[in-house]
């Protein structure tokens, strides 16, 4: 059963969601907050797999709080507010769905499948390992064991992490990973050059330099990348670019 903390500051709405949850009996509450600075000490404090959060708020908007949380330790962030224009904005910043008031459980079920499918049981055991061997995506009725140099890029969004491979695998291009790009990181040869981008140094075919510090990687198939200001200098030290 999933964790989850609601926060949203009228006291109406928290209550008939949560009510609305606790009937699907997939979702534990672990906490019901009123406000963002509240629900941030709760996420910090129990790390919850799921956070429903509203985004117009007194003091820390909804959007606001997803800027303070850590993009590769945060729990999958799901809006639910009345107002859809902010859908755009939060899907770039990395929510993870965007419902509106008032909540359709049949929409909240598909929230659900989705929350149940990435964030399910996980399998430690290839953290256990050194360096990952395979790497498991998911294909057409099929997994996919792909081994870490037939990998450019990885990269992740608001469905999931996915990999893009060489263009040496026919029939095979971009696929969704069933790991997260920590574990891609910390286990394969992948290098982080964005905080939502993995890449594979040597399929690498150009760095190119834009303004105000920032810069792009094509690889070798013509996959483009964000360089953000925080990696670009790690990258430029690991080739030895002045």
């Amino acid at each position: 059963m999933l964790k989850a903390i609601v926060i949203d500051d009228e006291l109406y709405a928290r209550e008939e969601l949560i009510a609305l949850l606790k009937e699907t009996q997939q979702i534990e509450i672990v906490a019901s907050c009123h406000n963002a600075i509240e629900g941030l000490q709760k996420v910090n404090c129990l790390k919850p797999d799921v956070i429903f959060l509203d985004i117009q708020m007194p003091q820390i908007s909804g959007l606001e709080m997803l800027s303070m949380l850590d993009p590769d330790t945060m729990p999958k962030v799901v809006f639910v507010t009345a107002y859809d224009e902010y859908a755009l904005k939060a899907f770039e910043d990395n929510a993870f769905d965007y419902i509106l008031k008032p909540v359709e459980p049949s929409r909240l079920a598909i929230t659900l499948t989705r929350l149940k499918s990435i964030v399910g049981p996980t399998d430690f055991t290839p953290l256990l390992q050194k360096q990952l061997e395979l790497i498991p995506c998911a294909g057409y009725n099929r997994i996919l064991l792909l081994k870490p140099e037939e990998i450019e890029l990885a990269y992740s969004d608001q469905s999931g992490v996915h990999v893009i491979c060489s263009a040496d695998l026919k029939n095979v291009n971009s696929t969704t990973c069933s790991l997260s790009l920590k574990v891609l990181e910390e286990k394969t040869c992948l290098i982080r050059c964005h905080r939502q981008y993995l890449v594979n140094p040597t399929a690498i075919r150009e760095i190119k330099l834009l303004d105000n510090s920032l810069a792009e990687i094509i690889t070798c198939n013509g996959a483009i990348a964000p360089v953000s200001r925080r990696y670009l200098k790690a990258l430029k030290d690991r080739f030895s670019l002045s």
